[in-house]
């Protein structure tokens, strides 16, 4: 078993840390309602109790089973708080009582329970682990239904959506997770007794979960999860302990995967024997510091994604030494089984230093199972591509081979008559070590045959043939093409080797950059910008991006910040991966003569979006990159997913806020409409009532007034209630204005004589341009507009003020005045002027704030403008009404 890296250890001890100060959440689990997870939980606290623990009850839903009920006897209590929700009392567990009692341990029943509106958090889980931050110790209960990450499966079962779930983070969280488990016979047999649930409630679940076969799915699917608990425990110990030797409590196979075209009879060959065991299995490759051609690059990628498509886990590593990183994978994960194709001996191979690692896994397995499988066979194959794969090398380089050794030739010319022809050969071993640093093992090979032969035609006696006549030149030429080779394939070796660090050190670094862009995003077109082009820079792609519409489906086009817009293929590919949640297109086993490869953006099991980007040039992506681009997807999908949980708590929190101030309008409407109702009412009744009596009723005078006083109240009550019908009218859409052709002096002339009372001392004047055209309008609707207008400018100012009445041209509208000489309106009140219910600063007592906000929606329902401001060089408001021209009717 490795050392945990420096990075490794820190992040362990911070674990540690907080695990320390947090307290420890234990989780009573189990297939559904009715296996006795409650019943157990209690139990388990009274044992608590007696060992002297200061156990609390949080919330216990009872259910009224009556030995729940018996259980919570002789435990304290906290009382639960009481929340008033649309005028229902509602119980919640209160989570402040518990934090200020501080108790060693707390029951806290349902963890999945969605808390009443106006709790502190919306859902329960939420208390939990402010109760954990707390230090507390928490037992509580949860079915496997309510896994965020089991839902869909769930549904697939049972045929029910849902809705109240717990994500797995706090699952992960729990030291503890103990398995109650029923067969599903007995729950049945509970659930007819009425010791799960009563009447209608036990009924419905008749129908749904509590179906034999839906009961035997949950159930296993809570073993499941259980059993994969337990095994992140055994590789966490394991880790921890440093055990290397495999504990075969169950089998777990290893298939070694590489460029080879027999590869994929391993794999197969593994899922056989996977299934037959059922076992886990894990396909391995591990990446050396040796290049592949494009050709065998294709091939791994090929059966990397047949492995995954049978099921595998896939596994990519690095390492020099192909035995030395299939041990270190197979210790990680407690394997007890690894198959490895049987290798094909010959001369050729073992010169080439290529021979099979076979035979040294053998010798180093251990406890661990070796199975050797008979690939495929062509051997004369599998030796060419030996050959292209060490010897393959860029043009470029082996020219940069050939000029090395001329130059050192022409160098050793100058140089003979002053050295020894022995001292020459370090001049073409330097050349070879400086070219093997800027190239591969082809052309270093090479440089160093060239360099053998040049070297003894032209500087070993005798000149200018491939002769030797000495036995010390003999050794000398062997010892120096020897010396030439190995130093140059060391070298090859070492710039191999830096180049992967570098390629590994530049990907982990733009995987870091990447993160923390996304990181610092704001709003999903940050997000798709950013990606877009963090993935063009690094992978020099065009790069589109679907997110998820809000009813989660698929949208019909690219974000607007995406690099690519894909074509209709490219985009029917890309909504299959969003409805099958598996990548396709370039590069995959699915719809592989894409433009594009496709991937799915999931977080905890939700998908968010589809990735597709496209090549811009012709290549094949290593399984590295493969790697790195799967990587970048899912920080992508977690951005993405980030900001869609943003907009939506922002939507909530709207939507909460409008139906707050819903109901504070509601009840300030409510009041302000009484008023408005309950004083003209109270004038007629008190009017009405006078008349009656007969000293009263035989005074004319009085008798006239009172009358008065009761047109006066009834004209007050039916522009009310016209008002709010006018308002009803408009909100409900139902609004149609009749527009006709009408003459704009006629309507102010209309207005203005409706409106003008001959004992009042306000002046009402009126001023209309000779040339207006006429106005395309609802005369009804632009008369009330006036008329409200200049009703509003006559109850806001003086007895002795002015109103003016005006129209005229304005480019293509006409535009009617209403100006008065009042106090003006403030300028706060001047944006909010035209609003449902408002009254400004300075309003005078009375009214609803209808009036204006009526004005507003008949104009903008005749397409035309409405707005308020003050006036410039004196005192007064002044109303500006502004209407389209149209020339039909003016030709």
């Amino acid at each position: 078993m490795p050392d945990r890296t420096p990075d490794e250890l820190l992040s362990a001890i911070h674990k540690e840390e907080a695990q320390a100060k947090r307290g420890r959440l234990k989780v009573f689990f189990g297939m559904s309602a009715g296996v006795g997870k409650t019943f157990e939980m209690l139990t388990q606290a009274h044992r608590e109790k007696k060992a002297g623990v200061d156990v609390v009850v949080g919330v216990v839903e009872t259910h009224k089973r009556e030995e729940t009920e018996a259980l919570i006897q002789g435990l304290p209590s906290i009382p639960k708080k009481k929340i008033e929700y649309r005028g229902t009392t509602l119980d919640e567990m209160d989570l402040d009582a518990i934090l200020a009692r501080r108790p060693k341990l707390v029951l806290v029943d349902e963890l999945a329970h969605t808390n009443a509106p106006g709790s502190r958090h919306e859902k329960r889980y939420q208390d939990v682990l402010d109760i954990l931050e707390a230090g507390i110790d928490v037992y509580t209960t949860l079915n496997v239904q309510h896994i965020e990450s089991r839902i869909d499966t769930v549904k697939t079962i049972t045929g029910v959506s849902v809705r109240e779930t717990v994500p797995d983070s706090v699952l992960d969280l729990a030291t503890n997770i103990e398995l109650i488990d029923i067969p599903p016979d007995l729950l049945l047999q509970r659930l007819s007794e009425g010791k799960v649930y009563l009447g209608e409630k036990a009924e419905q679940a008749t129908k749904h979960f509590f179906q034999k076969g839906s009961l035997t799915a949950l159930r296993e699917l809570a073993l499941r999860l259980t059993a994969e608990r337990v095994d992140r425990e055994l590789l966490e110990h394991r880790r921890e302990k440093q055990i290397i030797s495999p504990w075969k409590t169950v089998e777990r196979l290893m298939v070694a995967v590489g460029a080879s075209p027999s590869s994929e009879q391993l794999i197969r060959w593994t899922r056989r024997t996977a299934s037959n065991l059922e076992a886990r299995w894990v396909a391995v490759y591990v990446e050396t510091d040796k290049p592949l051609i494009d050709e065998d690059k294709a091939t791994l990628t090929k059966n990397l994604a047949l492995a995954e498509e049978l099921g595998a886990e896939i596994v990519t590593t690095s390492d020099t030494n192909v035995t030395r990183a299939l041990l270190r994978v197979a210790q990680q994960r407690n394997i007890t089984q690894i198959v490895v194709g049987k290798p094909v001996e010959g001369y050729l191979r073992k010169f080439l230093g290529d021979g099979s690692p076979v035979n040294q896994l053998i010798r180093e397995s251990g406890d661990i199972d070796i199975y050797v499988v008979q690939g495929s066979k062509g051997v004369g194959r599998k030796i060419s591509s030996l050959l292209r794969n060490k010897i393959y090398s860029p043009p470029r380089q082996y020219f940069i081979s050939a000029l090395a050794v001329i130059s050192a030739v022409i160098i050793g010319s100058f140089l003979r008559s002053f050295v020894g022809y022995s001292s020459i050969g370090f001049l073409f071993l330097f050349s070879i070590l400086v070219q093997s640093l800027l190239t591969g093992f082809g052309p270093t090979l090479m440089a160093a045959t060239l360099s053998a032969l040049l070297y003894d035609f032209i500087f070993i006696p005798p000149y200018f043939t491939f002769s030797v006549s000495k036995p010390s030149d003999v050794m000398l030429l062997l010892i120096f093409f020897v010396v030439a080779v190995v130093t140059g394939l060391l070298a090859s070796r070492t710039r191999s080797r830096e180049r992967s660090f570098q390629r590994r050190e530049t990907h982990a670094t733009a995987l870091y950059h990447f993160s923390r862009e996304l990181a610092e995003t704001s709003s999903l077109n940050d997000v798709a910008e950013k990606i877009s082009r963090g993935l063009g820079g690094l992978f020099s792609t065009d790069t589109a991006v679907y997110i998820r519409t809000d009813d989660y489906m698929f949208p019909d086009a690219p974000h607007p910040k995406s690099h690519w817009i894909p074509e209709q293929k490219e985009r029917s590919i890309a909504h299959w991966v969003f409805e099958n949640r598996q990548m396709a297109g370039r590069f995959t086993n699915t719809l592989r003569d894409a433009a594009g490869i496709h991937l799915p953006l999931i977080v905890a099991d939700k998908i968010c979006g589809v990735l597709s980007i496209r090549p811009r040039r012709t290549r094949v992506f290593t399984i590295d990159e493969l790697a790195l681009l799967e990587a970048f997807s899912n920080s992508a999908a977690l951005a993405i997913e980030k900001e869609l949980m943003s907009m939506t708590a922002s939507k909530a929190k709207s939507l909460e806020e409008s139906q707050k101030a819903s109901q504070k309008l509601h009840k300030v409407i409510l009041n302000s409409v009484s008023h408005e109702l309950r004083t003209p009412l109270t004038a007629i009744s008190g009017s009405a009532s006078a008349l009656l009596e007969e000293k009263i009723a035989s005074n004319k005078e009085s008798r006239r007034l009172l009358v008065t006083e009761i047109i006066l109240a009834s004209d007050r009550l039916g522009k009310l209630v016209e008002n709010l019908l006018d308002m009803s009218r408009l909100e409900s859409g139902h609004l149609k204005p009749k527009m006709s052709w009408i003459d704009v002096g006629d309507l102010i002339s209309v207005v203005a004589n409706e409106i003008k009372d001959p004992r009042s001392r306000k002046r009402i004047s009126t001023a209309v341009s000779p040339d207006l055209p006429l106005l395309f309008a609802d005369f009804v609707l632009m008369e009330q507009v006036l008329s409200n207008l200049t009703l509003n400018a006559l109850t806001h100012t003086s007895d002795t003020a002015a109103i003016r009445i005006s129209a005229g041209r304005f480019g293509n509208f006409i535009q009617i005045l209403v100006e008065d000489e009042g106090p003006g309106l403030d300028p706060a009140d001047l944006p909010q002027v035209f609003e449902k219910f408002y009254r400004a600063s300075h309003s005078k007592p009375g009214g609803t704030g209808l009036g204006l906000s009526i004005c507003k929606g008949f104009i903008e329902a005749q397409n035309g403008k409405i707005r308020a401001e003050n006036r410039e060089k004196t005192s007064g408001a002044r109303f500006i009404i502004e209407m389209p021209i149209k020339e039909e009717a003016n030709s």
